[in-house]
């Protein structure tokens, strides 16, 4: 029997299954969470980014997102247990080449390309090409984000704004299903549904809809 290789916040690891939820308010869990929390490093303690999430009305598989200039394309892979798996599909930065636009980007919104005449965009130029596809729409994230291990899988709270909406988000990831189940349950969040930030975005700029957790 091979032992369990404990997860490193910040170590790339095996693909992890995720439980994650969006709402207004989970003040009792992110408390729970931050006593149950075993210490961790002290870059993880607060993190603030700024991030563009591409948004496809044709898509749910692919979470396509752009931070300080480089782009990253997670696919879905299975759901266990109410769990989500997530496997890296693409990385790539900008100026980007419209061959890889053409060979993976625009396959991930699974939406047709629209035809460029030049071989390569700028970020500038990418975003607009996003704001005049009927199908697709660039979103601005702002992610004030805490982090924190229980039952050592990587937790965080995190207050973020979608286009200007505050919501909060509360997860726990891991490559074991068992430990993010027992974490969920610690915090009192089980029965809560999972909700990935690809489906909150789309919940509140109308591409779906649905309420959000709570």
């Amino acid at each position: 029997m091979t032992e369990k290789k404990a997860l490193v916040i910040g170590e790339i690891s095996k693909p992890r299954f995720e439980f994650r939820t969006f709402g207004q308010d989970f003040s009792e869990a992110s408390k729970r969470m931050a006593r149950l929390s075993q210490p961790v490093p002290e870059k993880v303690w607060e993190r603030q980014s700024d991030e563009i999430y591409i948004m496809s009305r044709t898509n749910d598989v692919n979470n396509t997102k752009i931070r300080d200039g480089k782009m990253d394309i997670k696919t879905y892979v299975q759901t266990v247990d109410g769990l989500e798996q997530w496997n890296p599909l693409m990385k790539g930065e900008f100026p980007m080449s419209r061959a890889q636009l053409e060979a993976e980007v625009f396959p991930a919104f699974q939406v047709e390309m629209p035809q460029l005449t030049q071989e390569q965009l700028t970020l500038d130029e990418f975003l607009a090409l996003i704001d005049a596809h009927p199908d697709l729409q660039a979103v601005r994230v702002h992610k004030q984000r805490f982090g924190y291990m229980v039952n050592d899988t990587i937790c965080e709270v995190a207050n973020v704004l979608i286009n200007g909406a505050k919501l909060v988000s509360i997860n726990s990831e891991s490559t074991e299903v068992a430990d993010i189940l027992k974490t969920v349950d610690d915090v009192r969040l089980s029965g809560v549904e999972n909700i990935n930030y690809l489906q909150a975005i789309k919940r509140v700029v109308g591409m779906i809809n649905k309420p959000l957790a709570n």
